[in-house]
């Protein structure tokens, strides 16, 4: 049986791992067993985090509806409810941006929600 050797496909294989690794700090960006190690960590990291980050500003955008719907005298809760019966479709995300870059508008959609529940 024939040698195969494996120069082209392995150097390949080392350098597009390297290139990942580059702007890690001493070996881990050097050193291809190391920086193969920090990849792979790297790449399980981002994957979870993509999905956390979105967990993360639906976790802000309630924090703020909440602070600015306590202004006007109601929870965040007694809001959204309020909200899905008067059938005011707005998601939390137009809603928070209400609430911090327009403050006379937010009070509008929390006043609207309100009439229909009184």
């Amino acid at each position: 049986m024939t040698r195969v050797k494996r120069g082209n496909v392995a150097r390949k294989r080392r350098k597009k791992i390297l290139k990942l690794a580059k702007g890690f700090r001493g070996c881990q960006s050097t050193n291809f067993r190391i920086a193969n190690q920090r990849v792979m960590q790297a790449l399980r990291n981002s994957y979870r985090d993509r999905r956390k980050r979105k967990r993360d500003f639906r976790r802000l955008w309630i924090t703020r509806i909440n602070a600015a719907a306590r202004l006007h005298g109601v929870s965040y809760s007694q809001l959204i409810g309020s909200l899905k019966k008067a059938n005011i479709q707005i998601n939390r995300k137009m809603l928070a941006q209400l609430a911090v870059i327009d403050p006379q508008a937010f009070s509008q959609v929390v006043q609207q929600a309100d009439q229909v529940q009184a």
